[in-house]
């Protein structure tokens, strides 16, 4: 994984595109193999809570607090620093349960509708806009603004104690007909016990946020000892996901020295060499990167997360045709994901293969249009196949997602003049003018 800015290819990155909120832009960490694993450690608990777990994603921002919020009702988030602190799957299921209950008791909504001020309301919901789009979004597509400079915006992000109660119990509950221990939330409460008793200015988010207290941590106790049970034969499934994604994670946020001195602590064989392919890819080692990622391969051939982490090594060291053929076979395996449509179709591009690398883009874009980077990359296949409109246009887009409307409405304007009239790209590019227009106005009036 590469830290950037839409500058350079990586397989986790970090997406920094500030929303308009008068606060710290908070980043995305994007990695096909991790939200994977994310979604395999969530879904036994969002199936639970009612949530669809192919519409509710789990991403992972980039910041080393501990902490896990809801916005909307599509995406739950957690910092990379919790997943970090934990040690096994059920205390992250625990986390996800939690924050499940949030969305599934309707407290997002009722946050909104509470809010009152119609101008606060209007800059929060345009937040709510993007980052729903967040919870699709690939490389380049999303980042999250929290505000916390207005009164409205801290009530919107605060948690009453009688909506924490009500999560929990309902956490518990969705824990326990999962067939999950809930000896991972007593876990996660122990591990946020210790910041209580931090001075306000050293605690986590989290603490701040989501109140803790003993005798939330008592009634779980007591939930714990009533419910009893063993826990799930599942569990040791979780297990191996939810250190794969603590392993993809780590290997690429820490530093090499670090990951090779652990390689072995998932237990893991694959997961291990995966760890060691991006320490050494990191330390320029790349032909002992390449030997450990395929040792991993070898281990599972149809794992399609492994080749695209080949790929990326290939890109990254500019074996631009092997990374091709790297990130083809992610695609053969699992076509769906639009990570990795949009990984193969870069690939091909930096190849100079601009007739393949054109609908493969576009395939990545159906399945997810506010990939950020991958629209970068489709604006520049259209340019070179010389379709000027088009690549206009996606431009446009790219640029409407980041909420540079402005920028987004000049490139719109131009595609509208070189698409079809009344095609269906050329109404794509009206709809960026009117978004952009409509920004305009609100600038004017403020």
């Amino acid at each position: 994984m590469t830290f950037h800015t839409l500058t350079r290819v990586a397989s986790i990155l970090i997406v920094s595109l500030a929303l308009a909120l008068p606060a710290r832009a908070v980043s995305l960490l994007r990695d096909a193999d991790m939200e994977y694993a994310l979604a395999q450690v969530a879904a036994p608990v969002l199936k639970a809570a009612g949530l669809s777990a192919s519409r509710t994603k789990i991403l992972v921002v980039n910041d080393s607090s501990l902490n896990a919020f809801v916005i909307g009702n599509d995406a739950i988030y957690i910092h990379s620093g919790l997943i970090s602190r934990m040690d096994r799957a059920a205390m992250l299921q625990a986390v996800i349960a939690h924050e499940a209950a949030h969305i599934a008791n309707g407290h997002i909504t009722r946050r909104i509708t509470n809010l009152g001020n119609a101008r606060t309301a209007a800059t929060l919901g345009q937040a709510l806009a993007l980052l729903a789009a967040a919870a699709g979004a690939g490389e380049g597509a999303a980042a999250i603004s929290l505000g916390t400079q207005s009164a409205a915006q801290r009530n919107f992000l605060s948690h009453t104690r009688a909506e924490e109660t009500a999560a929990d119990q309902s956490g518990a509950r969705y824990l326990r007909s999962a067939g999950i221990e809930l000896s991972g939330m007593l876990d996660v409460f122990r591990l946020f016990r210790g910041q209580e008793m931090l001075s306000a200015s050293r605690q986590d988010p989290y603490v701040r946020s989501h109140p803790l207290s003993r005798d939330r941590l008592r009634t779980i106790e007591g939930f714990a000892a009533a419910y009893g049970g063993s826990g799930s034969a599942n569990s040791a499934t979780w297990d191996y996901w939810f250190a794969r994604a603590k392993g993809k994670l780590t290997s690429f946020t820490r530093r090499p020295s670090w990951t090779l001195n652990r390689l072995g602590e998932s237990g893991h064989r694959d997961i291990a060499l995966m760890r060691e392919a991006a320490a050494r890819h990191q330390n320029s080692q790349t032909r002992r990167a390449i030997s450990a990622i395929d040792k991993a391969i070898a281990l599972r051939p149809q794992d399609p997360f492994l080749y695209d982490l080949k790929g990326q090594i290939l890109m990254e060291t500019r074996q631009f045709a092997a990374a091709a053929n790297a990130h083809g076979r992610a695609v053969q395996l699992r076509p769906n994901d639009g990570l990795l449509q949009a990984g193969y179709g870069r690939a091909l591009l930096a190849s100079g293969n601009v007739r393949a690398a054109l609908p493969a883009l576009e395939r990545a874009r159906r399945i997810d249009f506010r990939d950020g980077s991958m629209l970068r990359d489709l604006s520049v296949a259209y340019a070179k196949s010389g379709q000027r409109g088009m690549a206009s246009l996606i431009t446009a887009e790219r640029y409407a997602l980041r909420g540079r409307l402005e920028d987004a409405g000049i490139h719109a304007k131009r595609a509208a003049g070189l698409l079809p009239e009344g095609s269906g790209p050329w109404q794509r590019a009206q709809d960026v003018v009117l978004a952009s227009e409509r920004a305009e106005k609100r600038k004017k009036r403020r």
